[in-house]
């Protein structure tokens, strides 16, 4: 099923790309890192040694996106975070043992951007809510067209995660009572560390007991990596510079509550076969339990 609708999506990407079509749709430069987010999803699917398959990055990505990823180059990163937090989710949404009876129900993808997860992972139990800005859901919605979700429910919710976008979750259908798998992917790095917090904050109110957050940091120590200045070079000059980072991400989530595990980039990516021994630590991965 989802061979032919890539297909068929795939056949009209250029044609149905609203970025260029339509002017009042166009995206500000951190959103447009979602399609150059696509794009790197796209090229990973297409090796022979890929670690996943997102049929529906070359659409979402566009021109737009083509074109940023063609400027970045290699960006290990993207591939090693997409399937490690796939992993993670299948396990913690009981996708991967459908026997498992207390898993989270709900999953919320903060900054969802063009994460197509929604429509090529089985989950089949779970309620999805997308939260991102209101004109990136609707293009990406425009690009999928009539293309199917796996999960239980998908629910798009329009807000700006810079103001306070609880209430358009709750409103949405969102339970707090209620256990919930959180994702935060990508998104970090281009906040400011008083709104990084701000964010962690709104997250845990909204989390009962027995929920999962994953999230991924920069390394502090990126910002002077010479390897990594090209790409933020690159975002700088595009308007979406990066604006955190950290060596420590533990502490963020014990001061609130939560139970971190964190891994390394590096540590993920050399376990895949993807990083060098002697390339940098990247940053981290958390998954933290409340």
């Amino acid at each position: 099923m989802h061979d032919s609708t890539a297909d068929r999506l795939d056949a009209s990407a250029d044609r149905r790309d609203p970025v260029a079509a339509t002017p009042a749709e166009h995206l500000d430069p951190v959103a447009d890192t979602a399609r150059m987010t696509a794009a790197l999803r796209a090229r990973e699917s297409e090796r022979p040694d890929r670690l996943f398959d997102d049929p529906f990055a070359t659409t979402l990505a566009g021109d737009t996106g083509r074109r940023l990823a063609d400027q970045a180059g290699m960006v290990e990163a993207i591939p090693i975070r997409t399937r490690h937090f796939d992993d993670l989710l299948l396990a913690i949404t009981g996708a991967a043992s459908p026997s498992t009876t207390d898993a989270p129900r709900q999953l919320v993808l903060l900054a969802a951007g063009m994460d197509s997860r929604a429509y090529r992972l089985p989950l089949p139990t779970t309620v999805l809510y997308e939260v991102d800005r209101p004109e990136l859901l609707r293009l990406k919605e425009s690009l999928l067209g009539d293309a199917a979700p796996r999960c239980a429910r998908r629910v798009p919710v329009g807000a700006d995660l810079a103001a306070d976008w609880t209430d358009r979750l709750t409103a949405a259908g969102f339970r707090p009572d209620e256990p919930t798998c959180w994702l935060v992917e990508g998104l970090t790095q281009y906040l400011e560390e008083r709104d990084v917090l701000r964010l962690l904050d709104r997250i845990t109110e909204l989390s009962a007991p027995g929920s999962h957050l994953l999230a991924d940091f920069v390394a502090g120590s990126l910002f002077h990596e010479p390897a990594v200045r090209p790409m933020l070079s690159l975002l700088e000059r595009s308007g979406a510079g990066w604006r955190y980072g950290t060596d420590e991400a533990a502490p963020l989530f014990t001061e609130r509550g939560w139970r971190p595990e964190t891994v390394t980039y590096a540590a993920v990516g050399q376990a895949l076969g993807r990083w060098p021994e002697a390339g940098p630590r990247g940053g981290e991965l958390v998954h933290a339990v409340r």
